[in-house]
């Protein structure tokens, strides 16, 4: 399990990750853009070299990051424009995560297998926070292997 820093972007989020760049140094683990992405994901013609997902290491975590597309909202706002990224162990754990954390607040996604390979939900705590919980269905198949074994 592991706690990481989810930044969103108006469509600058390459120039930011490239400056942590040249301040820390190091390469990207993952860049991928809308253009990547699957067909219907309703992004403009302008915004598919955009960026979809970054993940960066810096030590020992990892910075992500996206751009948000006109389509999946208004633009976000300095200041809340992040979420906790959290990864999860298991379908279980990440819907009983975020029945828990929306309590008060707002589930802003419903749980569900992604594209990426993961099941994934978002929602914002009753304090504002913004959560992400993901859970890689490769890495969850191969510890049920493991554990029959």
């Amino acid at each position: 399990m592991t706690v990481s820093i989810y930044l969103h972007f108006n469509g600058n989020c390459r120039e930011v990750f490239e400056f942590y760049r040249s301040v820390f140094g190091g390469e990207f683990a993952l860049v991928q853009t809308f253009g990547d992405g699957p067909p219907g994901l309703g992004v403009s013609e302008d915004e598919r070299d955009n960026i979809m997902h970054v993940s960066y290491p810096i030590g020992s975590s990892v910075l992500m990051g996206s751009d948000v597309p006109a389509a999946f909202g208004p633009p976000p706002e300095v200041g809340s424009n992040f979420a906790i990224s959290y990864q999860t162990r298991s379908r279980q754990e990440t819907d009983d995560l975020i029945a828990k954390i929306s309590a008060g607040g707002t589930v802003t996604m419903q749980p569900a297998d992604m594209f990426w390979g993961a099941y994934f939900g978002s929602c914002i705590d009753k304090f504002g926070i913004n959560w992400m919980f993901n859970c890689e269905l490769q890495e969850q198949q191969q510890q049920q292997q493991q554990q029959q074994q």
